[in-house]
């Protein structure tokens, strides 16, 4: 077991938006021009802004990037993920069934089309710590650890 330092981490928190049609399909974005996973599909997310609870930044992000609107009531946790990368950070993944406003891309600098795919049809090109947040959720874990 490795022993904890006394230096204080600075964790980094992203928020996941698992938007999710009538027919339980999940929307997802094609990554382009961003210089990271381009041409992966990825499920519109977004860092933490300092001031803003994690359901705050999920209904920002979601109107930023696909241009709906949510209710906080209608945000649903799903699953918590640690990841290893850029020395550790926490992916928050929520569900989201109903919604005001049709799913457009609002970001075409940083995504190249929207799809829907169903969660056990998942598109072949994507990041690998969502694939397998995903999987985690479908088998109802909340959370893991990825690359530790």
């Amino acid at each position: 077991m490795a022993v904890a330092s006394t230096e204080r981490h600075t964790l980094i928190g992203d928020v996941h938006l698992l938007l999710t049609d009538d027919q339980g399909r999940i929307l997802f974005g094609r990554r382009a021009g961003t210089g990271y996973a381009d041409g992966a599909f990825h499920p519109p997310s977004g860092h933490l802004e300092a001031e803003e609870s994690v359901v705050e930044a999920l209904r920002r992000e979601a109107a930023e990037e696909i241009g709906v609107q949510i209710a906080p009531e209608d945000v649903e946790f799903a699953h918590i993920m640690h990841n290893s990368s850029s020395g550790g950070r926490v992916a928050f993944f929520f569900q989201v069934r109903q919604w005001e406003g049709e799913p457009t891309n609002m970001e075409p600098d940083k995504c190249d089309a929207l799809e829907w795919f169903a969660a056990d049809a998942l598109p072949a090109d994507m990041i690998p710590y969502c694939r397998e947040a995903l999987g985690h959720i479908s088998s109802g874990t909340s959370l893991s650890l990825f690359g530790w």
